[in-house]
């Protein structure tokens, strides 16, 4: 399993998809003949993830800032955050070489690059976290 995926899945993403197909109604009888159907669009749910953080933060007894710190927002999520784990997520997510052995660069864009990965995975992320 991927190390995004596992950010994913413990902000509730593989869960919300589960959640909207079951949700789908389904078709129990063929429509009158001569009738077309068209498939219903998908709805790409959406996941509040300051939200999640923001629950997460409020139970933990340390003072994470997940905002800027791509440490602190492992740790909330409760994944490794080690600098050889961090260099793992940044090669599985194609941190530039020139930032993998600077590792506060590497930091930075890993933040960027998670943060913009969860919203374009269907994650409510505001844009000012986004720059």
């Amino acid at each position: 399993m991927g190390f995004f995926k596992t950010i994913l899945e413990k902000l509730g993403f593989g869960s919300a998809a589960a959640s909207a197909q079951a949700a789908a109604p389904t078709a129990s009888a063929a429509p009158p003949s001569g009738a077309t159907t068209a498939a219903a669009p998908k709805a790409v749910p959406l996941v509040d993830v300051v939200s999640k953080l923001e629950q997460r933060a409020a139970k933990n007894p340390q003072k994470l800032n997940w905002k800027t710190s791509i440490v602190d927002l492992l740790k909330l999520l409760e994944i490794d955050s080690s600098l050889a784990a961090r260099k793992e997520l940044a090669a599985e997510l194609g941190c530039p070489a020139e930032f993998m052995g600077d590792s506060a660069k590497m930091n930075v864009w890993l933040h960027k690059t998670v943060l913009a990965r969860l919203a374009a995975n269907g994650g409510n992320v505001p844009a000012e976290l986004l720059n």
